[in-house]
């Protein structure tokens, strides 16, 4: 098929689904993109065709296609909500549908066709809400926790989280949850923990190991991927990007079976640790590889209930970890210890890598009963689908 007669059929399928012919207008337009000659408007006329005829396969194939050459069509992140929620994926339908709504907020006066889209997407999205309220509420009374077994904290940090109740810091803005009341602290001393000195003392234990493994450059990965059933978010270009790459020993709160292996020395240290446990967000330990020249640009981490440990391992030269406007120099051996739900970023400005071991701890201010809401929260959020 030619460019001329691709055009001929486009413009056929476009009339088909003009005048409701859906089948033609699905069938004719596929054959476009089945020979390779589909653009945006094809694209969006044959989602539009297989959304009209209760087609979710074809309709969310469309979207993909439109949101890989525009990540901001409204239509299609629209349709991806609508296909996600259909398919009984109610979390992910909902990023979709903030995504989509972000997007009209920005665009402001929208075409009827795309307002009344917007419309049902912003329905959807609450109606979304209210069903993950009652399975938070669930989730934590089978946990353990129902209303009245919360903290005054914990029972507040459900309301910030809910929109109920407001808190506005300077310091702190985590994406996903904040639970109010905590210090607005940029960095903790090592020396205001006990576990620290001993930790410090494998340094070199750790860095042995870490050095047999940067023999095989294929183990570091670009630190940020982006998640294919969820909307693309743009991150100054790091997400794919080696320049910012790690090599996970415990990822998504579970080890690593290959690395348990690889770095007994490693994980022996981390004994001594006061990990933080968190569903299937946390603990997470990484070797974090920064290239030099790389900068990883200003961000806020997810949750204000946990502190960020560095372990600084390899460090050729200048570079620094800013923290909430404080910048501090890595020193080899020496842990920064930070809030990451403040503001924070990090440049290498060496001629060569730099390397540090990650991993996070419980906030020290955040007692045990609360230690144990927040986990049960995020286990209940994990599991709802």
């Amino acid at each position: 098929m030619d460019v001329r007669e691709a055009t001929r059929l486009a413009q056929q399928g476009g009339t088909a689904l003009q005048r409701g012919d859906l089948t033609e207008a699905r069938g004719t337009l596929k054959r476009v993109v089945d020979a390779g000659h589909a653009n945006l408007q094809v694209w969006l006329m044959l989602g539009e065709a297989c959304r009209l005829a209760g087609d979710r396969d074809g309709q969310e194939k469309a979207a993909d296609a439109i949101l890989e050459q525009d990540d901001g069509a409204l239509r299609a992140l629209i349709w991806k909500g609508d296909c996600r929620r259909a398919a009984g994926e109610r979390r992910a339908a909902a990023s979709w549908y903030r995504t989509a709504l972000r997007r009209a907020d920005i665009i402001g006066t929208l075409p009827a066709s795309l307002a009344q889209l917007a419309d049902g997407a912003r329905t959807a999205a609450a109606e979304l809400e209210r069903e993950f309220g009652l399975a938070v509420d669930a989730g934590l009374a089978a946990r353990g926790l129902p209303p009245e077994a919360r903290s005054p904290g914990f029972a507040r940090a459900l309301a910030v989280m809910r929109g109920e109740d407001h808190v506005d810091y300077e310091l702190q803005r985590p994406s996903s949850f904040l639970f109010p009341g905590l210090p607005q602290r940029r960095f903790y001393e090592r020396e205001e923990f006990d576990w620290v000195p001993a930790f410090e003392a494998a340094t070199d234990a750790i860095r042995t190991e870490l050095h047999a493994a940067l023999t095989d450059p294929d183990l570091f990965k670009p630190y940020l991927t982006h998640a294919p059933d969820r909307p693309r978010v743009e991150f100054n270009g790091m997400h794919d990007n080696a320049s910012w790459s790690a090599l996970h020993l415990v990822h998504n709160g579970t080890i690593v079976p290959e690395m348990a292996a690889r770095f007994p020395a490693t994980f022996a240290a981390l004994e001594t640790v006061p990990q933080c446990r968190i569903s299937v967000r946390s603990p997470s330990i990484l070797f974090s590889l920064l290239q030099p020249g790389a900068h990883i640009a200003p961000h806020y981490g997810m949750i204000n209930a946990r502190l960020i440990c560095h372990l600084p391992l390899i460090v050729p030269g200048d570079g620094a970890l800013t923290v909430g406007g404080e910048a501090r120099q890595w020193e080899e051996g020496k842990l920064l210890i930070f809030d990451d739900s403040i503001e924070h970023e990090a440049i290498n400005h060496a001629d060569s890598d730099r390397v540090v071991l990650i991993f996070d701890i419980w906030r020290p201010e955040l007692g045990e009963a609360d230690r144990r809401g927040v986990a049960a929260l995020f286990e209940t959020v994990d599991a709802y689908r």
